[in-house]
Parts: C-alpha cells; sequence; structure tokens
C-alpha cells in the first residue's frame, strides 16, 4: 500500500493538538496522506510513539532529543503546553537506555529531531554548545546500533554539523544516512549534504518566499522529500492556520512547480524517496 503523499516531518504529539488531534490525523489519513511525526525530548518522544500505535496505518515516530532542550531553553506553548514558566530551568540530558527503549518499537522509523542549533545561545556560549554536540554525537551512535536515519535539525550551525556528520561518515560509510529537515542553507552546505549521501527537506516556507528556488532547481528530486513541521509555517493558501499534515499537498505542488515537472511525477518520486529512506 502507497500513499499519495507522506508528511516526513509533523508534530501531531505537541500540545497545539489537545483539542482535536485524532480529527487532524483522520483528515489526513481520508486524503491518502501518512504522517511521521517527530520527537523533541522524552515526553514528545514518549508521545509520538504512543500515537503511532494507535493507527494500524500511516503514522509513524521518531523519537529523539532536540538540541535547544539541552540547555535552558525558550518554552514553546505550541510543544509543551500552557504549563509551565515562559523559560525551562534546566536542559535534558540524553538518556541513551530510554530512547534505545523506544527505538525497539516497530513503528519508529528515525532518531530525532537532533543536531546543533546556534540561533539563540543562553549563557556560557562553549558549555551551551558541548551540551547540544553531545546530544547529537549520541543520537548518531544510536542510529548506527539501530540501523536508522536520522532526522537532523540545524540552525545557524551548518559547519559544525556537518564536521560531525563528515568525521563519523568516513568510519560509518553507508550505515550513517540522515535527512535535514527544513533545508535552509546555502548551495554549498547543499553540496556536502549531498555527498554524505542524504536527503533535504521542505516545508510550507517554498510557498510564501523565493528564497528556495534557485537551491530546489538545483538538488535531484530523487535527494528531495517533503515536510511541514507542523504545527509551524503553514503554506499557502492556508496562511494564519494552524498547519497541519494534509497541507504537505502543498508543498509537493510547490516542488513539482520550482522542478517543472509533473505534479503527479513529483507526488510519485517523493513517496518513493521517504518510504525507502525511512523503510516504511
Amino acid at each position: 500500500m502507497s500513499p499519495k503523499y507522506i508528511d516526513a516531518h509533523a508534530h501531531m504529539n505537541f500540545s497545539a493538538y489537545d483539542e482535536d488531534r485524532d480529527d487532524v490525523i483522520k483528515r489526513a489519513l481520508d486524503k491518502d496522506v501518512w504522517m511521521i511525526n517527530v520527537g523533541t525530548k522524552e515526553k514528545t518522544s514518549k508521545d509520538a510513539v504512543d500515537l503511532a500505535n494507535k493507527y494500524e496505518n500511516g503514522v509513524y515516530a521518531i523519537v529523539g532529543l532536540h538540541p535547544v532542550h539541552t540547555n535552558k531553553s525558550f518554552h514553546d506553548k505550541e510543544e509543551i503546553g500552557e504549563e509551565g514558566e515562559p523559560f525551562t530551568s534546566s536542559g535534558e540530558v540524553f538518556n541513551f537506555d530510554f530512547y534505545k527503549k523506544l527505538c525497539e518499537d516497530k513503528k519508529v522509523v528515525g532518531i530525532g529531531e537532533c543536531g546543533l542549533d546556534y540561533y539563540r545561545i543562553d549563557g556560557d556560549e562553549k558549555i551551551y554548545k558541548e551540551k547540544q554536540a553531545a546530544a547529537f554525537i549520541s543520537q548518531i551512535d544510536l542510529v548506527l546500533e539501530f540501523d536508522l536515519p536520522l532526522m537532523i535539525h540545524c540552525r545557524n550551525a551548518y559547519d559544525d554539523t556537518l564536521n560531525i556528520l563528515e568525521t563519523y561518515k568516513k568510519v560509518s560509510g553507508n550505515s550513517l544516512r540522515g535527512n535535514f529537515h527544513f533545508f535552509a542553507g546555502n548551495l554549498e552546505e547543499a553540496k556536502r549534504i549531498l555527498d554524505l549521501g542524504f536527503t533535504m527537506s521542505f516545508t510550507g516556507v517554498i510557498t510564501f518566499t523565493e528564497d528556495y528556488r534557485k537551491l530546489i532547481e538545483y538538488l535531484p528530486i530523487d535527494r528531495i522529500l517533503s515536510e511541514t513541521d507542523c504545527p509551524y509555517v503553514t503554506p499557502k493558501p492556508h496562511r494564519g492556520e494552524r498547519n497541519e499534515p494534509l497541507h504537505v499537498r502543498e508543498v509537493v505542488k510547490k516542488i513539482a512547480e520550482i522542478k517543472g515537472l509533473s505534479l503527479e511525477e513529483t507526488e510519485m518520486q517523493i513517496v518513493k524517496n521517504i518510504k525507502e529512506f525511512f523503510k516504511l
């Protein structure tokens, strides 16, 4: 069985959907849209696995520790609800055994979202970056143990992220696989990612800015994945609404337009890319 679209990076496990989660998921599945819900810390990772197991088909999970949660970080109400202070008091240490246990579930198809994020450094910069790197490296070790791909988050940190991955790639070869989610780097960084054999995914942001056109034109279609990163970055024509997996259709339409390919060809190729990448 194969869907028409797959949202390779969603967050239906976040608090933004507490009131209507099942309705939103059903709306997507009814329109032949599958989804992979991505964890950001222990709770949201466990929630992603539990959610995936509520559905026989079409809903999967990725588990891991987001780099911003390794240090004191901004409290996002869309992610973890209204409770708590505007800023968390401390970060989460990557618990290898906890995530290893989650990876034993058949609905877990990757590790992440993990990586490096230097956008908002709070406190000692050296310690901040060291904590992120330590968690990232632990998650690389975990994907190699389980033969799963990485779902990589990278913001203002492409050189350091790629240096770590290139070092591991020399030792691990094709065993190390990964996708740069919400890719926002430049062409040279994209070339390094292609050299690693990795993929890049794009969100609804490509529907309301031309900043990604030249990059998408350059990338081989078989190295592109589609995602929403919902509840964030809602694509046109749904701007102003909460994002959801169903809207991944708009992302694929825009990729087809930029690449000069038919919508049907683009749909089929991107679904093929995602299914092969995650071994769905």
